[in-house]
Parts: C-alpha cells; sequence; structure tokens
C-alpha cells in the first residue's frame, strides 16, 4: 500500500463500494468482511485512510510473512531470475509477477522539465498539503487527482486555480444512471464499473476485449479513463477558478514560477502542481537488469503479454498498469485485481507450465 500512503491525507476514493474490494468483491477478504471483523465504520466515498488500513488488514490474512527490502536489480539466471535486494542478498526464481505500481510513470509534460523541483511537482510527490497554507498554488490537469488535489488545497487555506486542456470538465454521474436501472443494472454495468453503460461488461472480460480489433480496444480504453472527477467533488469546487481550454506553453522560476498560457496569458504563483496523470513506461522500473528489459517485447512502453498476464519472458509476468494495453483498462483499477490473480493461478497451476 506504499502508493496510496504517499497520496495527499484527506483524499477519497472514486470509485464505488462495490469496485472498491481488493481480490474479489465478496467472501472473507471484502470491505464488508473487514468491517464485520473490526469494528470500522464508513461509507462511500471511501476515505483514504480507511482503504489502506483495509489493504493491511488483508495483507495479513493472504501475506503475513512479507519481505519489506526492496528488490534493486532483476535479471535472467540459469533459465529463471536472480533478484539483488538493497540490504545485499539475492534471491533465486523460476517466476516473477512485478506489481511494482505506478509511482515510476508519473507524466511531467514537457514545459516543466527545465524548471526547479521547488517550483513544480506531482501531485503523486504530497501526502500532506498543509504547508501549501496561504500559498498560490496552480494545479495543471482536469481529472480525478488534479480537481481533488485543488479542494484539498482550497480547504488547506492555498489561493487555487485549475488549468486544464479540455474545453469543459467530465463529471461522473455519482451513479444515477445505476440507480435508475434498479434490477436490471446488473445486466448494464459489472460489479467492476469500470467503463460506460454498454461497455462496462465487456471491459469486466478482458479474454472478450482481447478479441476486438486494437482500433476499437484503444477506442473503448480511451473511453473508460478519459479524465473525470467525482460529482461530490463539484460543491468543494464552487471557490476555485477553473480555467478550461487552456495550455501551458512556457514556466520558467523566478520568485516563484511563472506561467504563460497558449491564449497569451501569464500567471505568478508560488508553485505549480500537475495533476498530469502516468505514462506506462515499463524501462522506468529502475529494478529492472537492461538485458532483461531488451528482451520484453513492448509497444509504447506496455509490455505485451499473454496467458497469466506472462511476458515475451517466460516467467516473468506484469500486474496492474502494465498489463492495460494487453487486457484492457480493467487492469488499471482495484477491481481488476480478481481477474488479474484468478489469470495467474491458472498458469501457475497449469501441469504443463511446471
Amino acid at each position: 500500500m506504499s502508493f496510496w500512503r504517499s497520496m495527499p491525507q484527506g483524499m477519497l476514493l472514486r470509485s464505488r463500494w462495490e469496485a472498491s474490494h481488493i481480490a474479489f468483491p465478496s467472501g472473507d477478504l471484502s470491505i464488508d468482511a473487514y468491517l464485520a471483523e473490526t469494528g470500522e465504520r464508513f461509507s462511500a466515498p471511501i476515505p483514504l485512510e480507511r482503504f489502506i488500513d483495509y489493504g493491511s488488514w488483508l495483507q495479513q490474512r493472504v501475506a503475513p510473512d512479507v519481505d519489506r527490502s526492496k528488490v534493486t536489480s532483476l535479471r535472467r539466471d540459469n533459465g529463471g531470475f536472480e533478484l539483488v535486494t538493497d540490504d545485499g542478498l539475492s534471491f533465486h526464481a523460476g517466476r516473477v509477477v512485478i506489481a511494482a505500481g505506478i509511482a515510476p510513470f508519473a507524466r511531467r509534460p514537457s514545459e516543466f522539465t527545465h524548471v526547479s523541483e521547488t517550483g513544480v511537482s506531482h501531485t503523486s510527490d504530497w501526502d500532506d498539503l498543509s504547508g501549501f497554507s496561504n500559498h498560490r498554488v496552480l494545479v495543471i490537469g482536469g481529472g480525478q487527482s488534479a480537481l481533488e488535489t485543488a479542494a484539498l488545497l482550497h480547504e488547506a487555506g492555498s489561493s487555487v486555480e485549475v488549468i486544464a486542456r479540455r474545453p469543459s470538465l467530465n463529471w461522473l454521474k455519482g451513479g444515477v444512471i445505476q440507480r435508475r436501472l434498479g434490477p436490471f443494472k446488473p445486466v448494464f454495468y459489472a460489479p467492476t464499473d469500470v467503463g460506460p453503460l454498454g461497455m462496462s461488461r465487456l471491459l469486466a472480460a478482458p479474454l472478450a476485449f482481447r478479441r476486438f480489433p486494437r482500433r476499437a480496444q484503444d477506442v473503448m480504453a480511451r473511453r473508460a479513463i478519459r479524465p473525470a472527477g467525482a460529482k461530490w467533488l463539484q460543491q468543494r469546487l464552487v471557490e476555485v477558478p477553473l480555467t478550461m481550454g487552456r495550455s501551458v506553453v512556457a514556466a520558467r522560476n523566478g520568485d516563484g514560477m511563472l506561467i504563460e498560457l497558449d491564449d497569451g496569458t501569464s500567471r505568478h504563483v508560488d508553485h505549480v502542481m500537475l495533476g498530469t496523470g502516468y505514462q506506462v513506461d515499463v524501462a522506468r522500473y529502475d529494478f529492472l537488469d537492461e538485458d532483461l528489459l531488451a528482451t520484453i517485447r513492448r509497444t509504447d512502453g506496455y509490455p505485451i503479454l499473454g496467458r497469466g498476464l506472462e511476458s515475451s519472458v517466460p516467467g516473468l509476468h506484469f500486474f496492474g498498469a502494465p498489463a492495460a494495453w494487453s487486457f484492457g483498462p480493467l487492469m488499471r483499477f482495484v477491481s481488476g485485481t480478481w481477474w488479474a490473480g484468478n489469470a495467474l493461478r491458472r498458469v501457475i497451476t497449469d501441469p504443463r507450465k511446471r
């Protein structure tokens, strides 16, 4: 849960209750089971701190003896793999599953690559925004991360403005359509809660998704993960200026940050917060040996995966967002863990694969 712990305090999960369970939406590892055992009480939208507690509770049940050493090197060795940790120990394995998250993939637009890190940061860089009280902060982006960060900054006493390229913001409808469908909701919406009406069920079945032409897959993926904010954020942003349809063309340091927009206007602020999302590129996993990386078939930074989320290197699997090109946008979300876990289990237990 380290990446979740790095997020700003006070955040809420955008996903609905049924899509926030880890591993499977029912049974002994669900959020409901966690509440029943611990006596905790909360509802959707789920507070970030409570979701972290739930994740830690689950970890104690499925992997209580987890080794918390950091892997500094992963390379091929005698038909298998050698892993070296930061304490100098080495391990050998015939199969490795990389589920290392998206933290290394934070997208920083080229306009900000040459400016000081003290003047610009990514939303994923902060777990506490209280230090920005009485600061002028410009938030770049129009998705959940950017908008919720702007709301938290405003509530912490910052003077905030949001700049987004799109002419208008997309707001999730908060389950209005699902409620109107009543008992027919399961026909059109999968509990994974990824994708709109008519697409949700397909995206919940990655093997079916893979059968579509690549162009159709790309269209569906873009629609399912387009930048959008939760409906409950709207009221919290009433007093925050939202500048739509504008892009940053230049940024430079100088008694704070001077930002120039494509309409010729400029902003002079103390700090710029990038809510610009993530761009998958497994080459950014610094523990991957160069020779190993060179043998992984990739496209646009994504590993090309087959059965059991296995890469072109036998025995090497990728979970999470890196699996999205091969198995669809469901892989980017917590609700995709149940399918990915079962897909891996089937490969590991297949006697032909042992």
